[in-house]
């Protein structure tokens, strides 16, 4: 794979190893200049071509997979948002413009490394195998769902495929990532622990703990830092006095990189990079990947609120799925015929998990108890009690989840 990617051995400081290439300056045009700051490493233009001492050539194997995953986030993304707009569930998050982020690091790790995703980030879980029919009942909160109805909608957990259950609150799986990461160390089991957040995350003691300890430890850890630059409706500008996330690595011993989060084969070629260091025993990274939120905050938030709309259709220009589409037909490795097979097949895919998922009926109330103690504690008993009276008198228990305020 060292070959493929054409990885330099030269190091720069607070820097992951880039191609023999410097990082190519965005081009001008895009509200008197490029949205995308000059410091990020990419490899495709605006447009997605990409100049031929630039090309990493990638497997072809590698490539196709990924356009499909990407293409496959963004139509279960448009799936999940239209069953909460009709009513048919009460919450959806949404990662419209960042499939790249979540396909291009995905396609970095062995079956063997642990992930620990944040909530917007169904393109990894997708990438690893998670089945459609298992996330979808997530959404409804059914029979079906792993987590028996006990998380909220998009909150995955699949731990067959070494992921890790995604929280609401922020940041706290990078902790997580790093213990994973040191038991790793310890073991020498060269499995390589993998986290996501935003960059509202990087504000919170979680993100702090983290680093420090992944960097003292030099932990086989890789910190991936979505900069779609809102916290909710909090813009970047408001959250912090840096500039740039990627300067933060410096004070916890690692190195890092700003890449563009739009380009699919620059996030993959960093995170490679980044992850086979750590596999190697060479401690901890950190990857800034700026992007744009497309999309909402959640299925509760209106962006149009306090969104620049000249920066939207900017960003909107740079979609990750066009520009890689675009570099694929380049290469003779897809054309409108394979496309319109690839999005009939999508929609049909997900129909028929849909179908399927919405059919099955609500967990048990009682499965609330389960899972945790091997024996309840006497509180818990009581409450237990005291819920199947519940139930006696109500006779059964509706669903009132019509919306959540995130």
């Amino acid at each position: 794979m060292e070959s493929e990617t054409d990885l330099m051995k030269k190091k720069t400081k607070s820097q992951i190893t880039v191609t023999k290439k410097k990082p190519i300056k965005p081009e001008k045009g895009l509200l008197g200049g490029s949205v995308l700051r000059e410091d990020c490493y990419r490899i495709m233009n605006e447009d997605g071509t990409v100049d031929s001492k630039a090309d990493p050539k990638l497997d072809k194997e590698i490539l196709l997979k990924m356009y499909r995953n990407m293409a496959l986030t963004r139509a279960f993304d448009e799936r999940g948002m239209m069953l909460q707009r009709q009513g048919r569930i009460g919450f959806y998050v949404p990662s419209f413009g960042q499939e790249a982020i979540q396909t291009g690091t995905a396609a970095t790790l062995e079956k063997k490394d642990w992930v620990f995703p944040s909530y917007r980030e169904p393109g990894i879980f997708l990438y690893r195998g998670a089945g459609l029919y298992e996330m979808l009942c997530n959404l409804w909160g059914n029979n079906g769902d792993l987590s028996k109805g006990r998380q909220m909608p998009v909150h995955y957990s699949f731990p067959d495929i070494k992921m890790f259950s995604v929280s609401s609150p922020i940041a706290t799986q990078l902790i997580q990532a790093v213990g994973a990461a040191m038991a790793s160390k310890i073991s020498k089991t060269k499995e390589v622990a993998i986290s996501y957040c935003g960059d509202g995350g990087t504000s919170e003691n979680d993100f702090h703990t983290g680093l420090t300890f992944a960097g003292v430890y030099k932990a086989p850890a890789v910190f991936i830092i979505t900069n779609n630059q809102y916290a909710i409706s909090v813009p970047f500008s408001k959250q912090t006095g840096g500039k740039r996330i990627v300067d933060k690595a410096v004070g916890y011993g690692m190195p890092g990189i700003a890449v563009d989060g739009n380009d699919a084969l620059a996030v993959y070629l960093a995170t490679k990079e980044a992850v086979d260091r750590a596999r190697r025993g060479e401690g901890p990274s950190l990857i800034e990947c700026v992007t744009f939120r497309m999309g909402p905050h959640s299925s509760s938030d209106d962006p149009t609120r306090y969104r620049d709309e000249k920066l939207y259709q900017a960003w909107l220009k740079r979609d990750p799925i066009k520009r890689l589409r675009t570099y694929l037909e380049s290469k003779k490795l897809w054309d409108e015929k394979k496309e319109k097979v690839l999005q009939e097949e999508l929609k049909a895919k997900l129909a028929e998990a849909v179908e399927k998922a919405e059919a099955q009926p609500l967990s048990d109330p009682m499965d609330l108890f389960e899972d945790v103690y091997a024996e309840l504690t006497p509180q818990l008993k009581k409450q237990k009690a005291e819920l199947l009276h519940e139930v006696e008198l109500r006779g059964k228990f509706e669903n009132t989840s019509e919306a959540f305020p995130l």
